[in-house]
């Protein structure tokens, strides 16, 4: 059985040529509220309402990479939404990002969960940050972009992942049952 992906509106609004410190004064304004995510690249501010599908996925695409690692035995770090800045420039964080070196502060991989906005815009700042992959998740499929000579190319298989069925695991992350989704991504890798 499969999930209904249900769009809320309003709960994404970019602002343009706002400054480094219009933008930390209103990160500092948002620190209290929950559910919500500010975005910085190159003077465009990203207010990001997270809600429970968005969560639902990102918990459940976390869960079935890890299995996969660990099937694979694939050494890897989990760094999560973890911050990702270049000062007085950037700052951002993705859904989930993933080091497979010894030095978890090299990303290689990032993925966003997009449920209400998002376009290969934000790829822009994956770029400045020299991410080699990133995946956006939106309306039940995974498109993948690579760095290539500095900018992204669509593929259609992951580089940092060559063995992941793709397919099956876009499934997977549709079926209303969380259990029955590992459980079937776990019967694939066997």
């Amino acid at each position: 059985m499969t999930l209904t992906l249900t769009k809320t509106a309003d709960q994404y609004l970019v602002k343009q040529a706002v400054t480094w410190e219009q933008f930390k004064a209103l990160q500092s304004a948002f620190e209290e509220i929950g559910g919500v995510r500010l975005n910085y690249c190159e003077g465009v501010v990203e207010i990001v309402g997270i809600g429970l599908l968005h969560e639902m996925i990102t918990a459940l695409l976390g869960l079935l990479l890890g299995q996969y690692f660990v099937i694979k035995r694939m050494r890897f770090t989990s760094t999560g939404a973890y911050t990702q800045s270049i000062a007085t420039k950037l700052e951002f964080q993705s859904d989930l990002s993933f080091a497979f070196g010894s030095d978890p502060k090299v990303t290689d991989l990032c993925i966003e969960v997009v449920v209400t906005s998002g376009s290969v815009k934000k790829l822009r700042k994956y770029q400045l940050r020299n991410i080699p992959e990133v995946w956006f998740w939106q309306d039940g499929k995974i498109k993948i972009y690579c760095l290539q000579d500095e900018e992204y190319a669509q593929v259609e298989a992951s580089g940092c992942l060559p063995d992941l069925d793709i397919s099956h695991l876009e499934q997977c992350l549709l079926m209303e049952s969380q259990l029955d989704a590992v459980l079937a991504f776990q019967e694939r890798y066997k």
